[in-house]
């Protein structure tokens, strides 16, 4: 029996824009307090230190070591995500895990390996897959009454590459791209809503700007095991605006100004670039704190066709529309950003229910973004073997 108001204690690897993203929920969330960090800016341990009066390392070893830690966040670069988890399991520490889970099927199978042999829970998260309209239309589908899945529509235009980058960041291998980063949401989404078991992968990739040299854009066919099928459209090109479809309520579950033309900031080398981002980062000169939502978060434009119906989750709910009608199933706006992360991992780690986003799923959703590299360099179609269902 866990006692009343018991709260899981984290330690934080890395505290980049992964963690300030993820900043509001647990400053917000009484079900976790923050007790210790890692980030080789000295400027970021200060400002954890000041914030949080919690203990801040230079290196993740020591984080891991840290006996008052009993979970560990990994929000540092992809390219180092399979080591530092292999490490903090070491430690005994509990796992959540930023997407994507690992760049590699191996580096996913030494991370879920380490995990089973310490018998720690492992989350994979956050991921828009975790928004409430995601989780309500799941329910919704699971219910039965409007019949099996039979396609997933999903669209995302955003100014994804456009926004400051580190030089790894633009570069595939080292898990930048909008295949590793962008993808990796809509296929967790389309994977939950269709049961999990994608059969086979046929895609085309677009990096359409030298100055930026990775994937900036995709197009991805992914068939069911059941014989149903997803198509995932999206571009980080900054012109179309996806936003636009809900009413102007940006990812995050913010209201946004259409198209408001403010020039992109412009950079003589990387390191000039790095240097703004880093500015704005937590514990940067220009940090500012993000403002709360309005309405819960998005990933674009998802409809969800079943055999009696189509739903499309948004900012406000889920639109259902059948019989040749329309309604809204409205849900409250979010009291805590993001707090469907928590709800699962303080079930796992607390209350020892098996995590819905655990190892072997994000290793399955890993092979797809692999496979949509693989299919758009072969120009093929690409059988998949490590799905799992729900």
């Amino acid at each position: 029996m866990n006692p009343p108001g018991r709260k899981l204690r984290i330690g934080v690897a890395g505290l980049g824009r992964a963690f300030a993203v993820m900043l509001p929920t647990f400053a917000a969330d009484p079900r976790v307090a923050l007790v210790a960090a890692a980030d080789p800016r000295g400027e970021a341990r200060q400002r954890f230190t000041a914030d949080f009066a919690g203990t801040a390392y230079a290196r993740v070893e020591d984080l891991c070591a840290d006996r008052a830690v009993e979970i560990v966040y990994i929000a540092t670069p992809h390219q180092f995500h399979a080591a530092h988890a292999v490490l903090a399991a070491g430690h005994g520490k509990h796992l959540l895990i930023e997407k994507p889970l690992a760049l590699t099927l191996d580096d996913c199978d030494a991370i879920v390996a380490a995990a089973n042999r310490a018998g720690v829970r492992l989350v994979v998260g956050h991921s828009h897959s975790f928004d409430a309209p995601i989780l309500r239309l799941r329910t919704l589908v699971n219910d039965g009454a409007f019949g099996p899945v039979r396609m997933i529509t999903a669209v995302n235009y955003t100014d994804y590459l456009y926004r400051p980058r580190r030089p790894e960041e633009l570069d595939t291998a080292q898990g930048g791209g909008a295949v590793f980063n962008q993808a990796a949401h809509q296929v967790d989404i389309v994977r939950l809503i269709g049961g999990g078991r994608v059969a086979s992968v046929r895609a085309a990739t677009g990096a359409w700007d030298a100055a930026r040299p990775t994937e900036g854009a995709y197009a991805a066919l992914l068939t069911f095991a059941d014989g149903a099928f997803a198509s995932l459209a999206y571009s980080g090109y900054g012109r179309f605006d996806s936003d636009e479809f809900d009413n102007w309520t940006g990812e995050m579950g913010q209201a946004k100004q259409p198209y408001a033309g403010a020039p992109r900031p412009r950079f003589a080398s990387g390191t000039e670039e790095t240097a703004y981002k880093t500015a704005r980062n937590y514990g940067g000169a220009e940090h500012r704190p993000s403002p709360p939502p309005a309405a819960h978060q998005h990933f674009g434009t998802l409809i969800v066709s079943c055999a009696q119906g189509d739903l499309r989750p948004a900012p406000s709910g889920v639109m259902i529309y059948q019989n040749g009608g329309a309604r809204l199933e409205p849900l409250s706006p979010p009291a805590v950003p993001r707090a469907e992360v928590i709800d699962e991992v303080y079930r796992a780690v607390v209350d020892g229910a098996p995590p819905l986003h655990d190892g072997p799923w994000g290793t399955a959703t890993v092979e797809v973004l692999l496979a949509m590299l693989r299919s758009a360099s072969e120009g093929r179609e690409i059988g998949l073997t490590r799905q799992v269902g729900l």
